[in-house]
């Protein structure tokens, strides 16, 4: 089925205006802005650190890509993008910094075996 391009266009405005659609993503190779090492980050807090505390610090951080709270030891997981090791490790001491950070758990991403949704 071929849809002229105005068509195709009120499609996609009523599939955002009904909110399937909730937005458009340009996905970016981290190895051609040079960021090289990437790392997952094992965040323990303080126990008075509330997530919304934990969310501010880390949204500070701009190699931290992704953040999550996480069930487990763990308090919560960052994906972390860098340059490379002494990159990576400048961005852990920063984070480290905020008092309601009691520790952390880096794991260096090797290789990336599945990468779903990236072409």
């Amino acid at each position: 089925m071929s849809l002229s391009s105005p068509a195709v266009k009120r499609r996609v405005d009523r599939l955002r205006a009904t909110g399937v659609i909730t937005g458009f993503t340009a996905i970016v190779d981290p190895a051609a802005l040079g960021q090289q090492t990437e790392a997952f980050v094992e965040i323990h807090c303080v126990a008075n650190m509330s997530p919304s505390a934990l969310r501010e610090t880390l949204a500070a951080e701009p190699q931290i890509v992704a953040a999550y709270t996480v069930t487990g030891e763990a308090d919560a997981l960052a994906q972390v993008q860098a340059t490379d090791v002494a990159h990576l490790e400048a961005a852990l001491e920063r984070i480290r910094t905020n008092p309601g950070i009691a520790r952390t758990k880096t794991i260096i991403v090797l290789s990336r075996l599945i990468a779903r949704g990236e072409s």
